[in-house]
């Protein structure tokens, strides 16, 4: 069985390469004796080149990529270029992503991208609100069969699923929190749908929970949740509190 991960996802910040130095060193030097987690930091992607530099330990990823490889695309940074200054993982499809008008269509794009370079691909699925007829359900299923669709067998082991609750990210108006129930139900709702797609091979496919987490329930998260890690957001940012989660799932893998 693969590791537990814990991803932690900068989004725009910091604000400059030596505060992102400084946190990224300050996560290095407290998980020396991290050996059953794996520790995931993506930051934005102007920093990465720098921060694989400063720990072996620490596996870099990024917060999107774009399809094509070279040509005419003002502004894009594709899988490949991605690869070569040292991500080795990439979040497609988070909410914030969607919400500027990407769809399922163009993340599956981006995510055979991602795998042809090299890179693993975090795909971010979930529901803005959860309505009484739990048509969330074929919401979060229409992202999962879209967003994968014509990706094989032999290589679906490499893509991590994330759940997030867009109605639990802490930048949503009105937010609530979401339980370990919660988590726990759409975990299980993922892996019949990864099954019925991938067959045996979506038992290798990791299943993480991303909706606001922090210190306080990672815990409950990871031993109630069914998920097999957490991609914290705002707590990644504070290098005690994303310590404190990795060190949380390395106890909780003794």
């Amino acid at each position: 069985m693969s590791k537990k991960v814990i991803i932690g996802n900068w989004k725009m910040n910091p604000f400059t390469s030596k505060e992102a130095e400084k946190l990224f060193s300050g996560v290095a030097e407290n998980i020396s004796d991290i050996k059953k987690t794996e520790v995931v930091i993506c930051p934005p992607f102007i920093y990465l080149e720098k921060l694989k530099k400063l720990s072996k330990k620490i596996i870099l990823g990024a917060q999107d990529a774009f399809s094509g490889d070279v040509g005419a695309f003002t502004g894009e940074v594709s899988a490949g270029m991605l690869y070569s200054v040292g991500a080795r993982y990439v979040i497609l499809g988070h909410s914030e992503r969607r919400a500027l008008g990407e769809n399922n269509s163009d993340i599956n794009k981006k995510i055979k991208s991602a795998l042809d370079a090299g890179l693993r691909p975090i795909l971010c699925v979930g529901e803005s609100v959860r309505d009484e007829n739990h048509g969330y359900f074929n919401l979060v299923k229409a992202q999962l069969e879209e967003c994968l669709a014509g990706v094989s067998k032999t290589i679906i082991s490499k893509v991590i699923i994330a759940y997030e609750p867009v109605w639990a990210i802490s930048t949503t108006p009105d937010r609530k929190d979401a339980t370990s129930d919660d988590c726990r139900e759409m975990a299980i709702f993922i892996k019949k749908i990864l099954s019925d797609k991938f067959s045996a091979e979506a038992g290798k496919i990791r299943i993480i929970y991303g909706g606001s987490v922090n210190e306080k329930d990672a815990g409950d998260f990871l031993k109630n949740g069914g998920v097999d890690g957490l991609l914290p957001g705002r707590a990644s940012l504070d290098a005690k509190k994303f310590t404190e989660i990795v060190k949380i799932c390395e106890a909780l893998e003794k």
